[in-house]
């Protein structure tokens, strides 16, 4: 569990995909689930940038949450492709 604030927050990884670039560079995409101790829950799409340690274990470096919203999701998608 996480603290923010006084409410205890739980980040659930539901699903993960990852590819690695550079010499020990991934970026990580993922949804998961922020579920709060009082019953709530909110879904969202991860992207995250980090690097492999010597022991093969990662590190997570940057990362952004987005809402899971189809308009932003779509958004999102064909400014990628288009830049």
């Amino acid at each position: 569990m996480q603290t923010g604030g006084n409410t205890m927050v739980e980040f659930e990884t539901m699903k993960a995909e990852e590819i690695k670039f550079g010499k020990n560079n991934f970026l990580e995409i993922a949804r998961k689930r922020a579920i709060v101790e009082e019953g709530g829950n909110n879904e969202f799409i991860s992207i995250s940038r980090g690097f492999f340690r010597t022991d093969g274990s990662k590190t997570f470096k940057k990362s952004i949450a987005i809402p899971d919203d189809s308009q932003i999701k779509k958004f999102l998608a064909e400014k990628v492709v288009e830049m």
